[in-house]
């Protein structure tokens, strides 16, 4: 409740609605010297036009419209955002008056937000609820010897999760399910937040890959070179479809949006070698090559 007993006029204003409207008068208001309390029953500012591509008629882009507005709102000492609320009551007159809101809880401390939306995927009234006892997970022997190590050598550093997918990731290409679930059971991670943070690396994958990557560039420069009748080429070749991996374990193909070589394009990666300016003739003799590499490193190492 917003409420002043005196005589005068109090100078503050009440605007009800953040929609485009409402975040112009509350602008509008604060500039004049007026404090301002913009109400709006939604979690966020910003109504129906933050939901818009274009605006009629002019098919201006509506997030350009309202993203200067949202900015001087939120620096704006003059202006107070109510969200989650709505007008009860309203009594007095023009100058003088008094307004009663009600105010929904948002169940976290906003002044520690951050946005990270785990509070969505983790909300008990959108997921059922269900207390289980955690089961202890084992590893197999080729795996616990060399994940152990992997953590212990990590558990005492500040933030050790990330050097420890990297390691474990370096070692076995990808991450088996239950390795995953060890580590979220040696570090007290939850498991959902380390499985966002190994879905979300392009570098990191969940199921197993070929011991070389080839990526192949389909950016705007090396697409309109021919990337295209590249990756087609490299497909025929080892008979797989973009994003598989070759029966062997040895390639896995990849699109990629960008290597960052546009003066080589087209590029494509091959682990560590990158091949620029490449035609689709030197294909295969570039698999071939690899292949009787292997050959010969395996040869060697037995």
């Amino acid at each position: 409740m917003f409420d002043n007993k005196s005589n005068g006029k109090i100078g503050s204003a009440l605007v009800v609605g953040g929609g485009i409207g409402g975040m112009q008068a509350a602008l509008d208001l604060a500039e004049s010297g007026i404090k301002v309390y913009l109400v709006d029953n939604k979690p966020s500012i910003g109504g129906v036009m933050a939901q818009l591509d274009k605006t009629f008629p002019t098919n201006d882009c509506a997030m350009c419209t309202m993203a200067p507005r949202l900015v001087e709102i939120g620096r704006h000492k003059d202006i107070e955002k109510i969200t989650l609320s709505q007008v009860e009551s309203i009594s007095g007159y023009p100058g003088n008056f008094s307004v009663t809101l009600k105010k929904s809880p948002r169940y976290v401390d906003e002044s520690k937000c951050t946005g990270c939306g785990a509070c969505v995927s983790n909300c008990p009234t959108r997921n059922s609820v269900q207390i289980v006892e955690k089961e202890k997970v084992e590893l197999q022997p080729k795996y616990a010897e060399k994940v152990s190590e992997i953590i212990n050598r990590h558990r005492n550093r500040k933030g050790p999760l990330m050097p420890i997918l990297q390691e474990v990731n370096a070692a076995y290409n990808y991450f088996p399910e239950n390795i995953l679930k060890y580590i979220s059971q040696e570090t007290n991670y939850p498991l959902s937040h380390i499985t966002r943070i190994a879905t979300f690396y392009s570098s990191f994958s969940l199921k197993p890959i070929g011991k070389y990557t080839i990526s192949v560039c389909m950016g705007t420069a090396c697409y309109v070179r021919g990337s295209g009748i590249l990756l087609e080429q490299f497909r025929e070749k080892l008979n797989v479809k973009v994003g598989e991996t070759t029966e062997n374990m040895l390639f896995t193909l990849k699109a990629v949006r960008c290597i960052g070589c546009c003066g080589l394009a087209p590029v494509a990666t091959i682990g560590d070698s990158v091949y620029g300016k490449l035609q689709s003739k030197s294909i295969p003799g570039i698999i071939e090559k690899k292949k009787v590499e292997e050959l010969q490193y395996a040869q060697v190492n037995n």
